[in-house]
């Protein structure tokens, strides 16, 4: 795999938030905090549903897939942005710019395919409820998880190899937090038309196929939920629904707002904060919106912590 060609630079300088050098201790904190407690909530949600034999269901195993993705994105984004909030600028190589942008878009792509098939699980769950042990079963649930992360393989492959066979021979600044495919590619010096038109084709597939699955299902969920005769039970399935539609909602806004817009649709610092948006604020509220909303997670998670307790005691 080349990672270079024909190119003068072997490291690049993120310039993170260098224009507001008196915010950096503040942002700092706030930032450590931050993946400090989406690390905490996601590695809670994994372990309280691989022990807990009741949660291993295909709504909860898509859960904890997601959960995977979440704190992957975290670990490959948060320590380089708290390391440019601590010293202002960083160096990073080209090869670890590669890697940083490899590990970006395959979490990102994988979490988009993620969302669209839970929302088709909870679509079947819903619609075909005495169906739904067949349509959803355990072979079906392998294939879709497979299916998510696999393209989320596929497209980071390509696309960083692609990126990566530009040459970059000038300007070695990237104005960003982190190696996004946006801000790299345009310190590119060559002709990078046909890769912008590819990958925008490309995006609008990735984000279109799965947020029309996901429109397409919850339509269905509506009228499934409006034919209920009883209030409790339109409730529940409203609660444990407007969980995965918080997500979505989230997850897709920012991310769109981030790939599919064009070059100088948006000033560096508000991409800066449109790329903060899906990469910290949802894997932060994720773990937030599934736990606290969802009945069974809370009474697993006080099952596992008294169990615990009374290991503790005797």
């Amino acid at each position: 795999m080349k990672i270079q060609n024909q190119s003068s630079v072997v490291e690049f300088i993120l310039l993170g938030f260098s224009n507001f050098p008196e915010l950096q201790e503040q942002l700092f904190v706030v930032f450590l905090a931050v993946y400090l407690v989406t690390l905490m909530g996601n590695a809670i949600i994994i372990v309280v549903i691989s022990l807990e034999q009741s949660l291993h269901v295909p709504l909860y195993l898509f859960l904890q897939n997601l959960s995977v993705v979440d704190m992957g994105i975290s670990v490959v984004i948060m320590p380089v942005v708290l390391v440019i909030l601590s010293t202002e600028k960083m160096r990073i190589s080209t090869v670890g710019c590669f890697a940083q942008m490899y590990f970006i878009l395959l979490f990102g792509v994988t979490e988009c395919f993620l969302l669209g098939v839970m929302a088709y699980d909870r679509f079947a769950a819903i619609c075909s409820p005495l169906s739904y042990p067949m349509i959803m079963n355990k072979m079906v649930f392998v294939k879709l998880v497979t299916f998510s992360w696999v393209s989320g393989i596929t497209v980071a492959t390509v696309q960083t190899t692609w990126v990566f066979n530009f040459p970059f021979c000038g300007d070695n600044e990237i104005n960003h937090l982190f190696c996004e495919t946006p801000p790299v590619l345009e310190l590119a010096c060559a002709d990078t038309f046909l890769f912008e038109i590819s990958a925008f084709t490309g995006t609008i597939l990735i984000v279109m196929v799965p947020f029309l699955l996901i429109l397409l299902s919850y339509i269905r969920i509506l009228f499934a939920i409006l034919k209920m005769p009883s209030t409790t039970g339109r409730q529940k399935v409203f609660s444990t629904c407007a969980s995965h539609l918080t997500s979505v909602t989230l997850f897709y806004g920012t991310a769109s707002m981030t790939y599919l817009q064009p070059k100088s649709g948006y000033s560096p610092e508000t991409k800066k904060l449109m790329s903060l948006a899906y990469s910290l604020l949802t894997p932060l509220l994720n773990p937030l919106i599934y736990s606290l909303r969802n009945s069974e997670m809370k009474r697993a998670l006080m099952k596992l912590w008294r169990r615990k307790v009374n290991l503790h005691t005797f």
